[in-house]
């Protein structure tokens, strides 16, 4: 991966939102337009609270009508098989779903009860206040490790002296599991680092912005049983000072590091919805509904 593809996901930047009416008239669909500054949030876990969220790519509806609480400073699980609408879901999170050509959504995304699509709320801070760790690790590869951390301070504009990085890059490291693996060679790319490490790494530039919420998308997928623990404990470590939506197939792995899951799917042509939501222990051993059960024990997916 290039230093220029990295930094387009790191700062996923694009025009915002704009309402129009859709075709049908039923929904509020949300298209690219020009939006005036907005106001900044406060500090801490955040709740996030997505109302009658909908979503397209093009005139195809994958998400439709999704209503989802997840409390600030707890880890919110979205499970459910391939093409349910999962990772579409954790998009919209933080506006990144308008990134693709031809996209639209429809609803709200509440921080704190402040709608991120609302007008005049700032692009910048929504993904400042709402950060993203990809499937894939992309950490600048060319750059040291100590630079991958600051990276996304210049853009978003902060520029603190080399006392304050260096304690900043020591903090978010330590904070993503990092820093006693790495504390001896920071100048070294980040690029050579395992896959595991490249991943923490990502999680610790995320941190480095000071997110309310950490959005992660099969952030273990592509990695071996050891890195997979060491980011599993690095969610846990993180769930009290920033709150964590995870979308994961691994059904273990939802088990052991959610307090809440949300089962999402996608039957027979249907757009993808939320079938059951919960607490993660009375989602695995009580759920309510026989497709839950059959799907956390493996009978399909």
């Amino acid at each position: 991966m290039t230093d220029t593809t990295a930094a387009t996901e790191v700062a996923a930047e694009t025009r915002p939102l704009e309402a129009v009416e859709d075709q049908a008239g039923a929904e509020t669909v949300k298209q690219p337009a020009v939006r005036t500054a907005g106001p900044t949030t406060g500090s801490g876990p955040a709740e996030l609270d997505a109302r009658n969220v909908s979503a397209w790519f093009g005139s195809h509806k994958v998400l439709d009508r999704v209503s989802l609480t997840m409390p600030a400073g707890r880890v919110t699980a979205l499970i459910g098989p391939s093409g349910c609408g999962k990772s579409t879901f954790l998009r919209t999170l933080n506006r990144m779903h308008e990134l693709v050509n031809g996209a639209a959504f429809a609803g709200e995304v509440l921080l704190d009860g402040a709608d991120l699509y609302a007008p005049g709320r700032r692009l910048t801070q929504a993904r400042r206040d709402i950060g993203m760790v990809f499937q894939k690790p992309n950490p600048f590869p060319a750059m040291s490790i100590y630079d991958n951390v600051v990276a996304g301070l210049r853009l978003t504009g902060v520029k603190p002296g080399r006392a304050t990085k260096d304690a900043l890059v020591e903090e978010c490291l330590t904070r993503a599991g990092l820093w006693n693996e790495v504390r001896d060679r920071l100048r070294t790319p980040g690029g050579a680092l395992s896959g595991g490490q490249q991943q923490r790494l990502c999680i610790a530039r995320a941190l480095a912005v000071r997110p309310r919420v950490l959005l992660m998308d099969e952030p273990c997928s592509a990695l071996d049983p050891t890195s997979t623990r060491r980011v599993e404990e690095t969610i846990a470590s993180l769930s009290q000072e920033v709150t964590v939506v995870i979308v994961t197939h691994n059904m273990q792995q939802a088990a052991r590091v959610s307090d809440q899951c949300a089962f999402f799917l996608a039957e027979q042509g249907v757009p993808g919805g939320i079938v059951e939501h919960g607490p993660t222990d009375a989602m695995f051993h009580n759920p309510q509904d026989q497709r839950t059960a059959d799907y956390v024990n493996g009978r399909f997916g």
